[in-house]
């Protein structure tokens, strides 16, 4: 696992442009650094040594070095890809998966892409013809970005990098504020910096005279799904799928550890990974709280006969560490498990450099309780004409609060508008409550409505996981989980997350999915026959956190209310409001994920834009290596 940075050249770059951009991103790989650098562009690599220690420096070159890459993931089929090569006469240096890249590019050029299994980024530079080509895997497990303003184009591992460009123009992007506060994150290929841009999962560009092309060479899609398919037939198949992917991802010179939650999906990846070598476990908790699952997951782990680690945290640890997370997450993102993770990485990478992890799941297998909406609002839908459920919502809408009346307001809804992840944190009404500049405020619904388009001949449980694959699986989950196991430069492994497991999910009927009121239900026959029943059927939590509570604590309230009245604050909301939303949650209604997406927001603003704040929270993060 690695990170990676470059730019296309320019004459007037100061000669140590490309080695303080790789510094900033060091922590995703100490172990070496490298780089190359011609009239044509420069390129500059830090390594995190997992596979053939000794060789695998970066950047690579092709065989008469016309060729050079840089690339961070792993590709887990890499051993039959090189088998192909030599058939074609290609000679190899090394035993790592970078070779494969740079040789089968040579041979195939972006064809390589349909061959590879695995998790990766890669950037080849071609001396020839001074063209750049760069790829993303198929699911966003690992990042990459651009910044293209027409004059300058640079890539790199995280954005972070672009900030000791000269030729970078840092400029925030407001105009995506309100998406961001209905999403948590900006589900597309924008970012919160102007002209800097994701590359989507899936995609590759090519950049060459100036010229920046983006091209699709993966999507995933539900068009094969298989009505005769059984839940005891799923179940098999992904047993024997699960079992290869663990293996694959198992692939290593160093040792391996995993993570381990009180959830079927990180046991069940443990359990597979068991049977392999013997393997430690890794679990994160609370000191003298209700919400640690640390007694769970150690039962476990002693009853499969495999070590774990416990760690722990409090409301210091998660509220001191903030506005590093947010520099280290590069955009703002206020998922709260991100804290539990950074403590989970650092803990484990003290032990192992690499970690299994259980993410994907839920996503491709049917497993949030959301999903399990879909069936009544089809029915309700379906029964009740169009303009009565309207009627209905507009006469409950402004109701005092009753039971069904959330039911019926989002009953005269389509999916692209009513599926709460939509407005996952704040909605429409909501945002124009808060916001200073009320002419930013737009329909969160439209900016994701071509995602549910795709899917329009689907039913909605599909629709929905669908949504989830394309938006809160690389941008929330996958993005949280790399930034906060490679700022502890530790590599986390999701083989849940597999081109293999993700191809046979999307065959699953609902009825393979679902089951009354049971989620993923074939993973969990899959997994019960490996694991004791209490784990398999036990019920999803999340990554839990006391964070509802310890808003409520005076010392932390009172950061909050700081903030909340902050130049930040009144510069792009109404301080009022906010401090509103605050008291809410003091008195009993519980507003955690409004107060911990603005708080986050602010500061990260702060950490990013101290030339533009006064706050002290400014001094808790140095922009520097």
């Amino acid at each position: 696992m690695c990170g990676f940075v470059g730019y296309v050249n320019q004459t007037d770059i100061p000669d140590n442009t490309i080695e303080k951009m790789a510094d900033r991103i060091r922590h995703r790989g100490p172990d070496d650094e490298a780089y190359f650098a011609d009239e044509g562009a420069a390129m500059g690599f830090r390594r995190l040594s997992i596979i053939d220690l000794a060789h695998g420096k970066q950047p690579m070159y092709n065989s008469d070095e016309t060729k050079i890459l840089t690339f961070n993931g792993e590709i887990y089929n890499y051993r039959e890809i090189r088998e192909e090569l030599k058939a074609l006469g290609y000679k190899f240096r090394t035993d790592v998966d970078s070779e494969v890249l740079i040789h089968g590019y040579d041979a195939w050029g972006p064809k390589l892409l349909d061959k590879l299994r695995g998790m990766y980024a890669f950037v080849i530079y071609d001396r020839k013809t001074k063209e750049v080509f760069g790829a993303r895997d198929h699911f966003g497990i690992k990042p990459m970005y651009y910044y293209d303003d027409g004059q300058s184009f640079l890539w790199a591992s995280e954005i972070k990098a672009f900030l000791d460009h000269p030729k970078f123009v840092k400029e925030f992007n407001e105009k995506l504020l309100p998406i961001h506060l209905s999403f948590e994150f900006i589900p597309s290929k924008e970012t919160m910096f102007k002209n800097v841009y994701k590359l989507l999962p899936g995609h590759y560009f090519i950049h060459k005279d100036g010229k920046t092309e983006i091209h699709q060479y993966y999507k995933f899609n539900y068009d094969h799904i298989d009505e005769n398919q059984t839940i005891e037939g799923d179940a098999k198949k992904i047993q024997g799928l699960v079992d290869n992917s663990v293996k694959a991802h198992m692939v290593a010179d160093v040792e391996v550890g995993s993570f381990l939650s009180s959830g079927v999906d990180s046991s069940y990846v443990l359990n597979e990974a068991a049977k392999l070598k013997p393997i430690k476990s890794f679990s994160l908790g609370f000191n003298n709280s209700k919400y640690s699952e640390l007694d769970w997951s150690s039962r476990f782990a002693k009853k499969i006969g495999q070590e774990n680690t416990r760690i722990t945290m409090d409301g210091d640890d998660y509220f001191d560490i903030l506005p590093t997370i947010m520099y280290y997450m590069d955009e703002p993102l206020s998922n709260p498990s991100a804290m539990q993770l950074y403590y989970l990485s650092k803990g484990t990478r003290k032990q192992v450099k690499v970690a299994l992890s259980g993410e994907g799941a839920d996503e491709f297998f049917g497993g949030y309780n959301t999903y399990l909406e879909a069936r009544p609002f089809e029915k309700y839908q379906k029964y009740v004409p169009a303009g009565l459920r309207s009627a209905l919502s507009k006469m409950v809408i402004n109701l005092p609060r009753f039971h069904g009346q959330r039911f019926l307001v989002r009953g005269a809804q389509p999916l692209s508008e009513r599926y709460y992840r939509v407005n996952y944190v704040f909605n429409y009404h909501d945002r124009d409550k808060i916001l200073k500049n009320k002419a930013l405020n737009v329909d969160s619904g439209a900016y994701t409505k071509h995602i549910f388009d795709d899917v329009k001949d689907k039913d909605e449980m599909t629709q929905m996981q669908y949504f989830d694959i394309n938006t809160w699986l690389p941008f929330d989950i996958l993005h949280k989980a790399d930034r906060m196991s490679m700022c502890n430069s530790l590599e986390v492994r999701t083989p849940l997350v597999d081109k293999e497991v993700a191809a046979f999910a999307a065959t699953m009927p609902i009825k393979t999915r679902i089951r009354g009121d049971e989620t993923k239900v074939s993973l969990r026959t899959a997994a019960a026959a490996e694991l004791p029943k209490d784990v398999a059927n036990k019920e999803k939590l999340g990554f839990p956190s006391p964070i509802a509570s310890w808003i409520k604590e005076d010392k932390f309230r009172k950061r909050i209310e700081e903030a909340f009245t902050s130049d930040v604050a009144k510069k792009f909301f109404e301080p009022e409001a906010l401090l509103e939303i605050l008291q809410e949650h003091i008195n009993g209604k519980s507003s955690m994920q409004k107060i911990f997406t603005i708080y986050t927001f602010i500061l990260w603003y702060q950490v990013y834009f101290p030339e533009d704040t006064t706050a002290d929270t400014v001094s808790k993060v140095k922009l520097t290596k």
